[in-house]
């Protein structure tokens, strides 16, 4: 089970509310396995950093035959909200965070799946229709809104997939901005020998939200959602101690800026066991001026940038969110 770790250097991840001057941070995860009492993920070895994200399974079949399973990566979904910003490293492409999958080396072109929903409805064939582009973002899909009949975008307007843009010119003609959800997952069939094992690779870009301060420190003081982060995050007494020292130090009282990223570990419990037999974690902040803040057991420094967990017969119970504060241009920072 993850719980508080850290006293000397901290790590990174996102909270909910958002101020203007941020970006949200999309939740990443890893594969998921098609029902199978036959595999078991023998081990785990995940990295996590601002830059990549590299995961490296080893999986069994401990039965004497062959096993073929489809293995999926969710990608994170996509909200075409216009008054939030999610960070999406590769916008707009269909493959916004670069993932990349090998299988025993092999590199391999898994299919993606891609649907719209608003409102909890499939609206996918609707957008195919008026030749409208799922991903919500960019010029692209803004375009396509301006081609629509007018009785169409009405019709979407009444049924939550589009609003007017709160960015258009209120006194021409009416422009549209996406206001549904994409859905999009990348998977592939895989085969698992008799008594053999196979092993995955993948990586990809994650999602590093952002904020331009310390959100829930201002004026010396500790301020909601200092509570949230406290949970979210474990931030412990070294941690604060070393935001309270460099705010002090800082003329302008701001001497950080938040990075965060949400790793989902919890969703792909589909191997035999449902445990990870041997699960690794390394968390690398980046820099050694950057604080770094998350939850773990018996987490150990490995590196000048770098913290590592490890455990046996792991249940993934809880998400990992990591919370790094970097110094600003003003502030050099404490090498934790």
């Amino acid at each position: 089970m993850l719980r508080t770790v850290l006293a000397a250097g901290l790590m990174l991840c996102a909270a909910p509310a958002l101020a203007n001057d941020s970006t949200a941070e999309l939740g990443t995860g890893g594969l998921i396995l098609s029902r199978s009492d036959a595999v078991a993920m023998q081990s785990e070895d995940l990295y996590i950093s601002p830059d990549k994200v590299t995961v490296d399974y080893v999986f069994h079949n401990n039965t004497d035959k062959d096993v073929d399973a489809i293995v999926a990566f969710p990608m994170p979904d996509i909200e075409g909200n216009p008054e939030e910003m999610p960070a999406i490293p590769n916008d707009p492409s269909d493959n916004f965070l670069g993932f990349e999958v090998t299988i025993d080396g092999a590199a391999v072109k898994p299919q993606l799946e891609q649907k719209a929903f608003a409102l909890g409805i499939d609206i996918s064939a609707e957008l195919k229709a008026q030749n409208v582009p799922f991903y919500p973002f960019g010029d692209t899909a803004k375009a396509a809104l301006a081609k629509l009949p007018k009785s169409v975008a009405d019709d979407w307007v009444n049924r939550g997939i589009i609003i007017e843009d709160p960015e258009g010119d209120q006194n021409a003609t009416p422009s549209y901005a996406p206001w549904w959800q994409l859905r999009s997952t990348y998977w592939w069939r895989s085969n698992f020998p008799a008594n053999a094992d196979v092993r995955v690779s993948h990586r990809y870009k994650p999602s590093v939200g952002s904020s331009s301060t310390v959100t829930f420190f201002s004026d010396g003081k500790f301020q909601d959602p200092y509570a949230a982060y406290k949970v979210r995050y474990c931030m412990d007494g070294t941690f604060e101690n070393a935001i309270r020292k460099a705010a002090k130090d800082d003329t302008n009282g701001y001497p950080y800026y938040e990075s965060r990223i949400a790793y989902i570990l919890t969703t792909g419990g589909n191997w035999a066991t449902g445990t990870i037999g041997k699960f690794k974690l390394t968390v690398d902040k980046g820099n050694a001026k950057n604080l770094v803040s998350f939850c773990g057991d018996n987490v150990r420094k490995v590196g000048p940038t770098t913290f590592e967990m490890t455990a046996n017969d792991f249940y993934p119970e809880h998400d990992i969110n990591i919370l790094i504060l970097n110094p600003t241009d003003s502030n050099g920072g404490s090498a934790n």
